[in-house]
């Protein structure tokens, strides 16, 4: 039985567009995916956040220079650039490296949302990290599934 009183289950979907230097930029998305929920007017429910590509990745951190540049050297120390990578004997892009990185931390990252918030910690951000060598225009792709209003209500 349905509570006609409760909200609306709904599934929206969207995308934030930019542009990056490569070369391990870090892009916070905290604002975008604000900006999103509160336009479809997300309630409680989950929050999908995927980059399409293997070359870039999606996490969490505090967005702050320090624990950025932590970062950084953490994954440079496991997938170093300059390294033998079969990627690049086989493509010869010289961006193994870069793929090695993406992989170790993955495409998506799944956050739980309350009162139409994402549910972080106060210095938690979501975050694009950029591996490749060059410059990319990346897509973010953004997917809630929970109870919310209809846009424009």
């Amino acid at each position: 039985m349905v509570n006609e009183l409760s909200p609306p289950t709904v599934v929206v979907s969207g995308r934030v567009e930019l542009s990056t230097g490569g070369e391990g930029t870090v892009s916070d998305l905290t604002g975008e995916i604000g900006e999103f929920l509160t336009s479809h007017k997300a309630l409680d429910g989950i929050l999908a956040v995927f980059v399409p590509g293997s070359t870039a990745g999606i996490t969490t951190i505090e967005y702050e220079t320090g624990a950025l540049e932590d970062l950084k050297r953490a994954i440079g120390a496991i997938a170093p650039r300059g390294a033998e990578y079969s990627h690049d004997r086989r493509w010869g892009d010289g961006n193994g490296f870069s793929h090695v990185r993406a992989a170790l931390l993955g495409p998506s990252l799944s956050v739980p949302v309350q009162a139409g918030r994402p549910t972080l910690g106060t210095w938690q951000q979501v975050v694009l990290c950029d591996f490749d060598n060059r410059p990319r225009r990346r897509t973010v792709l953004l997917q809630f599934v929970g109870t919310g209003g209809v846009p424009g209500d």
